[in-house]
């Protein structure tokens, strides 16, 4: 992976409950020379709104720092919270890694 891109794998069930270690996480990439975040959600098993709301707030601050956050690998039930929440929309989702690394390539 491009040393400007930060890949970070979430995985279980992603709520407010278990997302502390991601938010610390997205605390050093602003703090890093990343441009790009991938959010690799293969191993989420399911997500409710406060991890929606993680993710929202998330993008937020990521684009106030100049930072692009892409979302990779998303599962039906994370793909229907995010259709019946409009965030599909808002989001730059992708089906994998793979498909990623493809978009990067393909942008240079």
């Amino acid at each position: 992976m491009n040393q400007q891109v930060k890949v970070i794998a979430i995985s279980g069930n992603f709520n407010a409950s278990t997302s502390q270690d991601f938010q610390e996480n997205i605390q050093e990439v602003i703090a890093s020379e990343i441009k790009i975040v991938l959010i690799d959600c293969h191993s989420v098993t399911f997500m409710d709104s406060s991890g929606l709301g993680t993710l929202v707030l998330t993008f937020k601050t990521l684009q106030e720092s100049g930072i692009k956050m892409v979302i990779c690998s998303i599962n039906q039930q994370v793909r229907m919270l995010f259709e019946l929440t409009g965030m599909d929309s808002i989001f730059t989702i992708v089906p994998s890694q793979d498909a990623f690394t493809n978009l990067l390539l393909s942008a240079t």
